[in-house]
């Protein structure tokens, strides 16, 4: 069963602002450290258990929506990690 485009829209916000802290905490480690990697990779298997259990699917329409939202959220969470320095 594939999402609409609101439904896509509305788990792509979701997935923004759940990586906004994985990304504040990343600004904050040394890069490439495991914390660095931990910090990108942990949010994963929450991703895809959203992708699950509210039954967006897989297709390639979902993947540009929820690669952009977690790009994004990272790299807000970043900018507002140095923001508050």
């Amino acid at each position: 069963m594939n999402a609409s485009t609101p439904y896509l829209l509305f788990y792509a916000l979701l997935i923004f602002l759940f990586n906004i802290p994985f990304g504040t905490w990343r600004a904050k480690v040394k890069k490439f450290s495991w914390q660095w990697f931990a910090s990108i990779h942990l949010p994963i298997p929450f991703i895809v258990l959203l992708r699950i259990y509210a039954h967006v699917g897989f297709s390639w329409q979902s993947y540009v929506y929820f690669i952009s939202a977690f790009f994004l959220g990272q790299f807000a969470g970043k900018k507002l990690s140095s923001v508050s320095k």
